[in-house]
């Protein structure tokens, strides 16, 4: 151990596992635990602590001493910047081993439960340029490196389109290429930059709430589809249109293109009036031979080819015999209730967002599925006594809720209903860990896989089968 600029340098520490947020974790000789930045278990590092908490340090590696055998050079030349790929220097087997690992451990310590043999978590057939979704923003404050803010005889383009630094809410890391979505989505998202700083568009300014250019959205679909959502803080209506229109002709491929305008002080869409410019109001994604309608609202899982492996695992664990009521909980646009609605009586969907039942409701009708319904309303109100008399008593529950988990209203209601069987979707296996532990009285896990839906990051879905004790 010594000292460097006041910080405290920790020589010769082996990382030996992973830890939340896409973080590595070590051991010093005296036992105090570093949760580090950028390292991959086996790494042999200098660490260069800049925090100290009680009972733990943070810190970043000063020195790679010896590398791990499942380190990798980063394909992205943003990697360890703009933070949305932690794992990238991690070769693909070793990511999956820790992620099983994680969702493992989060339910033995948090659910206090001790799994059977859990099954060979699902890896992704694609590692990279897997995302059908992806969401950028413009700041006049971009994020420099050391040499651009020491450069004194430049002028600098300060400008930038891309993602939040992490940890500076204000500062947008200018992103060239993009390993997450497939062309032409770079392609764009560097020509709108290329015209904005062409034709003098403003970039949003996060503190004085000015500028005309706020977020980017695109969407790309397995049928071809692709939308392009723009968001513009000031109605400045010769040079929106004067940007959509080169859109419209530099990229004939878009198939729909859409904007607004929000002066809010948060860049949410939800409550946004969404205008289309050309071409259609949606694109459309294709399950089997269902089809759904994706709109600029719409939620839909980010990765199209894990999302079917997805649906199929509920559907397994579900084990529909034909003549079940089934409970689709946090269905958004109702896709796995119509992917299931085949194989059972009865299947009702609830969920809090308007525009995505409206959508529900549109791919019911337009795939001709009869036994589906679609209840909108906030989960721990909506779904009660009320509800089930009126629906019937479901014999499965399918729960897929955000990363929160489920309300505590929510769980005490299934627990109360009693469905001879609970199938468990998450993307935070901490949080159904906490709502597992709850159940588990009354239910016993039988089965649990986990689906990797986002390679090169530290996120899981995990999902499990509760059958009735």
């Amino acid at each position: 151990m010594r000292s460097k600029n006041k910080n405290i340098i920790y020589e010769d520490i082996k990382i030996i596992d992973t830890a939340s947020k896409g973080k590595s974790v070590g051991k010093t000789a005296d036992g105090k635990t570093i949760f580090i930045d950028k390292g991959v278990p086996g790494d042999i590092v200098n660490v260069n602590v800049f925090k100290k908490r009680k009972g733990f340090l943070e810190g970043r590696i000063e020195k790679l001493i010896s590398p791990s055998p499942n380190r990798i050079d980063p394909e992205c030349d943003h990697f360890g910047i703009c933070g949305g790929c932690k794992w990238q220097n991690m070769n693909y087997a070793a990511q999956l081993i820790f992620k099983q690992k994680e969702v493992l451990e989060n339910i033995k310590r948090i659910g206090k439960i001790d799994l059977i043999e859990p099954e060979t978590i699902l890896g992704s057939s694609e590692q990279y340029f897997y995302r059908n979704k992806m969401e950028f923003s413009f700041s006049n404050r971009r994020w420099l490196t050391i040499d651009e803010i020491n450069d004194k005889e430049n002028d600098l383009n300060k400008n930038g389109l891309g993602f939040h630094k992490p940890g500076m809410w204000d500062k947008i890391i200018d992103i060239e290429k993009c390993y997450l979505q497939e062309d032409p989505s770079n392609e764009i998202r560097n020509s709108i930059r290329k015209y904005s700083f062409k034709n003098n568009l403003s970039f949003y300014d996060y503190y004085n709430k000015t500028g005309l250019l706020r977020t980017l959205m695109i969407r790309t679909s397995s049928n071809g589809g692709l939308m392009v959502l723009i968001q513009f803080f000031e109605n400045e209506v010769k040079k929106i249109a004067s940007l959509l229109e080169y859109l419209t002709s530099e990229f004939p491929a878009i198939s729909s293109l859409n904007y607004c305008v929000n002066s809010k002080d948060n860049d949410t869409l939800y409550d946004q009036e969404i205008i289309c410019y050309s071409g259609k109001s949606y694109i459309t994604e294709s399950i089997e031979d269902l089809k759904f309608k994706i709109t600029p609202k719409s939620f839909y899982q980010t990765n199209s080819k894990q999302a079917y492996e997805l649906y199929k695992i509920t559907l397994d664990y579900a084990s529909l015999q034909g003549s079940e009521i089934v409970y689709d909980l946090y269905t958004g646009t109702g896709t796995i209730a119509q992917f299931i609605s085949k194989k059972c009586h009865k299947v009702i969907g609830v969920e809090s967002v308007a525009e995505a039942i409206e959508a529900a409701k549109h791919n019911a009708k337009a795939n001709k599925i009869r036994n589906v319904e679609f209840v909108l309303g906030d989960m721990k109100t909506v779904f009660n006594d009320a509800f089930i008399n009126k629906y019937g008593k479901a014999d499965v529950v399918i729960t897929d809720p955000p990363r929160d988990g489920m309300h505590k209203k929510v769980v005490e209601q299934i627990l109360k209903l009693s469905p001879k069987k609970i199938v468990y979707v998450s993307c935070n296996s901490a949080t159904q860990a906490r709502d597992l532990f709850i159940l588990k009285g009354n239910y016993k896990i039988s089965r649990s896989r986990a689906v990797d839906m986002f390679p090169q990051t530290h996120h899981v879905e995990n999902v499990v089968l509760l059958e009735k004790q």
